[in-house]
């Protein structure tokens, strides 16, 4: 019970920390600001985003369930449908994007 609200409490720090950043950027009018409270409130933002939203839109919207097989292992024929390890399908993901090409290429 500790440990959890704990984490909860991280949270709402880099949510407060975010929301600090954003009220900084949008009250001073007319003068100049660091482009480094822009960066502190989006990180922030995306941060809490990624944990909670993410985390409601898995369980309530897309309903996922770790128990469920993939199409890789109900449909195995060995040439379209193979399961393969997380690690090397998200080597083969990255090195799919064209956009990767420069990054990819001295990789």
């Amino acid at each position: 019970m500790t440990t959890r609200l704990v984490k909860h409490l991280a949270w709402f720090a880099v949510a407060v920390l975010g929301a600090c950043a954003l009220s900084v950027v949008a009250l001073r009018r007319g003068e100049p600001i660091n482009a480094l409270w822009i960066v502190v409130a989006a990180v922030a933002i995306y941060l809490v985003a990624y944990r909670y939203y993410s985390l409601f839109i898995a369980n309530n919207v897309m309903q996922l369930d770790a128990r469920r097989a993939t199409p890789a292992v109900l449909n195995n024929d060995g040439l379209d449908f193979v399961p393969t390890n997380k690690h090397i399908l998200f080597g083969h993901h990255f090195a799919a994007i064209a956009g990767a090409g420069p990054l990819v290429g001295p990789v």
